[in-house]
């Protein structure tokens, strides 16, 4: 028998919807979305490598000059808050510093790090796009966290794919090790989200196999 344990995270996951329309010169306070992002980085990452950054976007001038990269989406510039959400492609280059972490926190011994440091290079270098890959994955992770996270803060939000990724790296002068893996609207919604209807649990689980 199963039971839930919190049944305010099943309220929040099923009260988030993608937002579009937001109340306007609404600002976010500081401290609040720093919570949020900190609980976003909660998210699980392959080998604790933690694949992302994220650019935060609150002055309402700049949101304006993303505004044509994302095809001049309304609620870039209407909602509160842009995030941009980046992918590392180099988040080998982490492992040193977080199992270096564990080493000394005591709970790894240092021949077991230089071993996972090891494992995780080469995969780097032998599987074609780990990088890519993995960045995308991951950070993935942390985004729908962001998300959550937000909501229960009161706090709506729209995922966005649509933008030109090369024009927004330009614009932030992002990197070239990390992508751009999404971009966020936070905000208040100005109205509900339309209704979206959802595959029923039949429809998506295929069990054991096809």
């Amino acid at each position: 028998m199963t039971t839930v344990v919190d049944s305010n995270v099943i309220h929040v996951m099923k009260q988030r919807t993608s937002v579009r329309k937001y109340q306007t010169g609404i600002e976010i306070p500081q401290d609040t979305l720093n919570q949020i992002i900190d609980t976003a980085i909660t998210a699980p990452s392959a080998w604790n490598l933690q694949h992302w950054k994220f650019v935060t976007i609150q002055n309402q001038d700049n949101k304006s000059r993303i505004l044509p990269i994302a095809f001049n989406q309304q609620q870039v510039v209407d909602a509160s808050a842009v995030v941009i959400v980046l992918g590392d492609t180099k988040a080998n280059e982490n492992a040193e510093n977080v199992y270096g972490e564990t080493v000394r926190a005591g709970f790894m011994a240092e021949e077991v790090k230089n071993a996972m440091v090891s494992d995780i290079n080469s995969y780097y270098k032998n599987t074609e796009h780990a990088g890519i890959h993995d960045a995308i994955r991951n950070a993935s992770f942390a985004a729908m966290q962001l998300m959550l996270a937000a909501k229960a803060h009161g706090i709506d939000s729209g995922p966005m794919g649509g933008y030109d990724a090369e024009a927004l790296r330009k614009e932030l002068n992002i990197p070239d090790r990390y992508i751009p893996v999404l971009m966020l609207t936070l905000g208040y919604a100005e109205q509900p989200a339309h209704q979206t209807s959802r595959f029923s649990v039949d429809q998506v689980v295929i069990r054991e196999r096809f």
